[in-house]
């Protein structure tokens, strides 16, 4: 428990998001450690290569949560619609020759030195700053104004755009979902929200539609077992590790799925190590803490907006949205139950972005929470 020794200084950081994120950190960094070994070894000659990076990459979480929790509610706000557009123009700047960096033909990372920064990460949260800014701005409308209900999904629209010449369908999919789930809860009128909802649905169904490998994966996910070589080889090894882990797994760092058997065992598909390393009740327990993590998010974002702090409850409405959603996305993929996606298991897999990302997330949702509950104390209504 922090004490509060100055005006801006936080106190009594909320347990269950402390707890929930401490664990789901360093489960996710021995889960890394095991799961990179083989894929370590044999591309970076160094077996620890990407267990010593995600420890950095935690360090340096900690900190952006920490630096992240000094930052009043109102400069958020006040900056919220040119976060987006900064966020716009990186991703325009990765179609510009020689920025963008291109792995396995998507061109999502601009490289920074020894770390490569992914955009995509970026856009998930400008785009909750700016929709929390747009609903408590137009709260009074929302619930009878047509237009205002859809407005701001124009930006997002661009965005999506932007992401898809990526190509990143898979961020594309949880941002228009966390949006359209903000403008839910922001009280967006029910024929609005069911249109949104329906023209969304056709729209991925059209760009699955024109792009042949997106329909195959949709077809393997019906039927895996049927190209298990071929574009199905990722969900059925996946598949094999779960069987392999049963009840209680086949022990840390036992993994053979992770034995360059299973592609991206460290990020993309880590939760079938887990469900193999730990076995079921290691996947429940993992989604039992997303569970609370989520629980709470949007615990304070209604505690928020009784109190009339719009901006602040939306805000956490959308972090507790995003992280939720990915999260469910993730292990559905890892378990044949979506269409495979190229989605990180947030505070999981590997990836300094995802990471770092997931934390300032993670610190803005505990400071919507400090500026709730002990404002006075803080300074939640003092000067930006």
């Amino acid at each position: 428990m922090l004490t509060s020794l100055s005006h801006n200084t936080p106190v009594n950081l909320d347990r269950g998001i402390l707890f929930s994120v401490a664990a789901l950190g360093l489960l996710g960094w021995i889960m890394v450690g095991s799961a990179s070994i083989a894929v370590a070894e044999n591309n970076m000659g160094q077996p620890f290569f990407y267990f010593i990076r995600q420890g950095i990459f935690l360090l340096m979480g900690i900190g952006v949560i920490a630096a992240t929790l000094m930052v009043r509610i109102v400069v958020w706000e006040k900056f919220a619609v040119w976060l987006f557009i900064l966020g716009l123009l990186l991703l325009l700047s990765l179609m510009i020759p020689g920025v963008g960096l291109t792995v396995k033909g998507s061109t999502r990372w601009i490289p920074l030195g020894p770390f490569n920064l992914q955009v995509g990460e970026i856009i998930k949260l400008f785009s909750i700053i700016y929709l929390a800014d747009y609903l408590a701005r137009h709260q009074k409308v929302m619930s009878h104004v047509f237009f205002k209900s859809v407005a701001p999904l124009i930006l997002i629209a661009v965005a999506a755009v932007l992401l898809l010449q990526q190509p990143d369908m898979g961020t594309v999919v949880v941002v228009f979902a966390t949006a359209v789930g903000m403008l839910f809860v922001g009280g967006a009128r029910l024929d609005a929200f069911i249109g949104l909802v329906f023209v969304m649905i056709l729209a991925f169904a059209a760009m699955i539609w024109v792009a042949p490998y997106r329909w195959d994966r949709v077809m393997s996910m019906f039927d895996p077992w049927a190209d298990p070589y071929g574009g199905s080889y990722q969900v059925t090894q996946a598949l094999m590790a779960f069987g392999r882990g049963e009840l209680f797994g086949v022990g840390l760092g036992s993994s053979i799925q992770k034995l360059l058997y299973l592609p991206e065992a460290h990020t993309d598909f880590i939760f079938a190590v887990i469900g193999e390393e730990l076995g079921l009740v290691g996947g429940v327990s993992v989604m039992i803490l997303y569970g609370l993590l989520v629980r709470r998010a949007l615990d304070i974002g209604q505690a928020a907006a009784a109190q009339a702090q719009y901006f602040s409850a939306q805000i956490a409405y959308g972090i507790g949205i995003w992280l939720g959603l990915q999260a469910c996305i993730n292990m559905g993929v890892n378990m044949g139950v979506l269409p495979t996606k190229g989605l990180t298991l947030p505070l999981i897999s590997y990836g300094g972005s995802s990471l770092l990302i997931t934390c300032m997330a993670i610190g803005l949702l505990l400071r919507v929470d400090q500026e709730t509950r002990f404002p006075e104390k803080i300074g939640a209504r003092g000067q930006a």
